[in-house]
């Protein structure tokens, strides 16, 4: 496989060991102006009903989100992102035997995920400079995706400009890692997104 080593993914309770099949991740936005879905889910039965569905369609792991991230999306509160996605976690914890993830800029969201039973925290604001949210992935033990993205859902298409995208973006990891680590997180609850779309123009994706 070209592997000098196994790779690992920690989330908790739960545990990966790479090389292995890919993993499929279910996203179920539970949001009125999704790009994805369109509010199809945003009750919470119906978001049950859903994952329930991915789940028995293959799904490995579950993202949940309370905020849609995409272009110019408008921002939600925390009450609001709270009210959309706790209920969900806390009726799925105890009926699906995956991992669990919250989708969240918010530490405060992503806090009181972690208490409903979510296992990894999918963060497309890893760019941020405050280390609450690296904190609490490193005392809970959970999965942590760092997404890459240059400005905000809000202005991130605007005029997206680098050098070379891809040594930027290496670049932007290495410094995530060092971060995460000053925390006490370890490298494998660290899984890395290049963030295609966020901040990109499509020659940038289509390099990363």
């Amino acid at each position: 496989t070209g592997y000098s080593h196994p790779m690992r993914v920690q989330a908790r309770q739960f545990h990966f060991e790479f090389p292995r099949p890919a993993l499929l991740m279910g996203i179920l936005n539970v949001t009125p102006d999704s790009f994805s879905d369109g509010g199809q889910f945003l009750s919470v039965e119906a978001a049950i009903r859903r994952a329930l569905e991915m789940v028995e369609e293959g799904a490995d792991i579950l993202d949940i989100g309370g905020e849609s991230t995409r272009p110019n999306a408008p921002q939600v509160s925390v009450q609001e992102e709270l009210e959309r996605v706790i209920p969900v976690l806390k009726a799925l914890q105890g009926e699906v035997n995956v991992p669990l993830s919250i989708d969240t800029q918010k530490p405060e969201v992503a806090e009181a995920a972690l208490e409903a039973g979510a296992s990894i925290v999918n963060d497309i604001a890893a760019n941020r400079t405050e280390t609450r949210m690296w904190q609490l992935v490193a005392d809970s033990g959970a999965g942590y995706i760092a997404m890459h993205m240059q400005g905000t859902p809000q202005t991130m298409q605007a005029s997206p400009a680098y050098q070379d995208v891809v040594q930027e973006v290496d670049a932007f990891f290495q410094d995530r890692l060092e971060r995460l680590a000053e925390t006490g997180a370890s490298p494998d609850q660290v899984v890395f997104d290049v963030g295609i779309g966020f901040g990109k123009l499509d020659v940038h994706n289509l390099q990363l």
